[in-house]
Protein backbone atom coordinates (compact mmCIF):
# COMPACT_ATOMS: atom_id res chain seq x y z
CA UNK A 1 0.00 0.00 0.00
CA UNK A 2 2.83 2.40 0.82
CA UNK A 3 4.38 2.21 -2.69
CA UNK A 4 0.99 3.07 -4.20
CA UNK A 5 0.63 6.08 -1.90
CA UNK A 6 4.15 7.24 -2.77
CA UNK A 7 3.38 6.80 -6.49
CA UNK A 8 0.14 8.80 -6.36
CA UNK A 9 1.52 11.62 -4.19
CA UNK A 10 4.69 11.86 -6.31
CA UNK A 11 2.63 11.99 -9.48
CA UNK A 12 0.37 14.71 -8.08
CA UNK A 13 3.30 16.86 -7.00
CA UNK A 14 5.16 16.27 -10.28
CA UNK A 15 2.21 17.15 -12.48
CA UNK A 16 1.68 20.43 -10.59
CA UNK A 17 5.35 21.41 -10.60
CA UNK A 18 5.75 20.63 -14.30
CA UNK A 19 2.63 22.65 -15.09
CA UNK A 20 4.05 25.61 -13.15
CA UNK A 21 7.46 25.41 -14.85
CA UNK A 22 6.55 24.41 -18.42
CA UNK A 23 3.10 26.01 -18.49
CA UNK A 24 1.61 22.75 -19.74
CA UNK A 25 1.00 19.27 -18.42
CA UNK A 26 3.41 16.44 -19.20
CA UNK A 27 1.67 13.34 -17.91
CA UNK A 28 4.31 10.89 -19.17
CA UNK A 29 7.18 12.75 -17.52
CA UNK A 30 5.19 13.14 -14.31
CA UNK A 31 4.43 9.43 -14.34
CA UNK A 32 8.10 8.54 -14.85
CA UNK A 33 9.14 10.88 -12.03
CA UNK A 34 6.55 9.29 -9.76
CA UNK A 35 7.67 5.77 -10.70
CA UNK A 36 11.28 6.79 -10.06
CA UNK A 37 10.43 8.16 -6.62
CA UNK A 38 8.48 5.01 -5.83
CA UNK A 39 11.39 2.82 -6.98
CA UNK A 40 13.81 4.72 -4.74
CA UNK A 41 11.34 4.27 -1.88
CA UNK A 42 11.01 0.52 -2.46
CA UNK A 43 14.77 0.15 -3.03
CA UNK A 44 15.37 1.53 0.46
CA UNK A 45 13.37 -1.42 1.77
CA UNK A 46 15.96 -3.78 0.33
CA UNK A 47 18.57 -2.22 2.62
CA UNK A 48 16.37 -1.57 5.67
CA UNK A 49 14.37 -4.82 5.66
CA UNK A 50 17.03 -7.14 4.24
CA UNK A 51 16.25 -10.03 6.61
CA UNK A 52 12.54 -10.00 5.77
CA UNK A 53 13.22 -9.60 2.06
CA UNK A 54 15.50 -12.65 2.10
CA UNK A 55 12.62 -14.60 3.64
CA UNK A 56 10.56 -13.81 0.52
CA UNK A 57 12.97 -15.78 -1.66
CA UNK A 58 12.47 -19.56 -1.98
CA UNK A 59 14.91 -21.73 -0.03
CA UNK A 60 16.54 -23.22 -3.14
CA UNK A 61 17.84 -19.78 -4.26
CA UNK A 62 21.43 -19.26 -3.04
CA UNK A 63 22.97 -15.99 -1.84
CA UNK A 64 19.62 -14.48 -0.85
CA UNK A 65 21.07 -11.46 0.93
CA UNK A 66 23.28 -10.55 -2.03
CA UNK A 67 20.27 -10.98 -4.31
CA UNK A 68 18.21 -8.59 -2.16
CA UNK A 69 20.96 -5.96 -2.23
CA UNK A 70 21.46 -6.34 -5.99
CA UNK A 71 17.75 -5.95 -6.70
CA UNK A 72 17.70 -2.84 -4.53
CA UNK A 73 20.59 -1.39 -6.53
CA UNK A 74 18.84 -2.40 -9.75
CA UNK A 75 15.70 -0.53 -8.67
CA UNK A 76 17.80 2.60 -8.11
CA UNK A 77 19.39 2.24 -11.56
CA UNK A 78 15.96 1.80 -13.13
CA UNK A 79 14.70 4.90 -11.30
CA UNK A 80 17.54 6.93 -12.81
CA UNK A 81 17.11 5.34 -16.23
CA UNK A 82 13.43 6.29 -16.41
CA UNK A 83 14.43 9.95 -16.09
CA UNK A 84 17.06 9.92 -18.86
CA UNK A 85 15.29 10.42 -22.21
CA UNK A 86 17.62 8.10 -24.16
CA UNK A 87 17.24 5.34 -21.56
CA UNK A 88 13.54 5.64 -20.67
CA UNK A 89 12.33 2.97 -23.12
CA UNK A 90 15.05 0.46 -22.27
CA UNK A 91 14.58 1.16 -18.57
CA UNK A 92 10.81 0.81 -18.99
CA UNK A 93 11.12 -2.63 -20.56
CA UNK A 94 13.69 -3.67 -17.94
CA UNK A 95 11.33 -2.53 -15.18
CA UNK A 96 8.40 -4.43 -16.65
CA UNK A 97 10.49 -7.61 -16.84
CA UNK A 98 11.77 -6.96 -13.31
CA UNK A 99 8.22 -6.53 -11.98
CA UNK A 100 7.16 -9.79 -13.62
CA UNK A 101 10.16 -11.62 -12.13
CA UNK A 102 9.37 -10.24 -8.65
CA UNK A 103 5.79 -11.51 -8.67
CA UNK A 104 6.77 -15.11 -7.75
CA UNK A 105 8.62 -13.76 -4.68
CA UNK A 106 5.41 -12.02 -3.62
CA UNK A 107 3.42 -15.23 -4.16
CA UNK A 108 5.99 -17.23 -2.19
CA UNK A 109 5.94 -14.65 0.63
CA UNK A 110 2.15 -14.74 0.76
CA UNK A 111 1.99 -18.53 0.87
CA UNK A 112 4.51 -18.54 3.73
CA UNK A 113 2.97 -15.54 5.55
CA UNK A 114 6.21 -13.56 5.39
CA UNK A 115 6.11 -10.16 7.02
CA UNK A 116 9.16 -8.63 5.34
CA UNK A 117 9.20 -5.53 7.56
CA UNK A 118 9.37 -7.54 10.80
CA UNK A 119 11.27 -10.49 9.35
CA UNK A 120 8.67 -12.88 10.77
CA UNK A 121 6.09 -15.38 9.53
CA UNK A 122 3.00 -13.49 10.72
CA UNK A 123 2.20 -11.66 7.48
CA UNK A 124 -1.16 -11.26 5.73
CA UNK A 125 -0.85 -14.51 3.78
CA UNK A 126 -2.75 -15.14 0.58
CA UNK A 127 -5.11 -12.20 1.21
CA UNK A 128 -2.12 -9.97 0.42
CA UNK A 129 -2.17 -11.20 -3.19
CA UNK A 130 -5.64 -9.73 -3.75
CA UNK A 131 -3.94 -6.35 -3.45
CA UNK A 132 -0.42 -7.13 -4.66
CA UNK A 133 -1.23 -8.74 -8.02
CA UNK A 134 -3.47 -5.86 -9.21
CA UNK A 135 -0.82 -3.46 -7.90
CA UNK A 136 1.89 -5.22 -9.97
CA UNK A 137 -0.39 -4.99 -13.01
CA UNK A 138 -0.89 -1.28 -12.36
CA UNK A 139 2.88 -0.76 -12.14
CA UNK A 140 3.41 -2.61 -15.43
CA UNK A 141 0.71 -0.60 -17.24
CA UNK A 142 1.96 2.66 -15.67
CA UNK A 143 5.50 1.93 -16.85
CA UNK A 144 4.39 0.92 -20.33
CA UNK A 145 2.25 4.01 -20.86
CA UNK A 146 4.80 6.47 -19.48
CA UNK A 147 8.07 5.01 -20.80
CA UNK A 148 7.41 2.87 -23.85
CA UNK A 149 4.19 3.87 -25.55
CA UNK A 150 4.97 7.60 -25.42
Amino acid sequence: MKPLIVLVISFSISILLIKMVQKEYDFALSARIAMSVMLIFTAMGHFVFTKGMTMMIPKFVPFKEVFVYLTGIFEILLAVGLLIPKLKTTSGWALIIFLLFMLPANVYASIHNVNYQKGTFDGNGLAYLWFRIPLQILFVIWTYLSSIRV
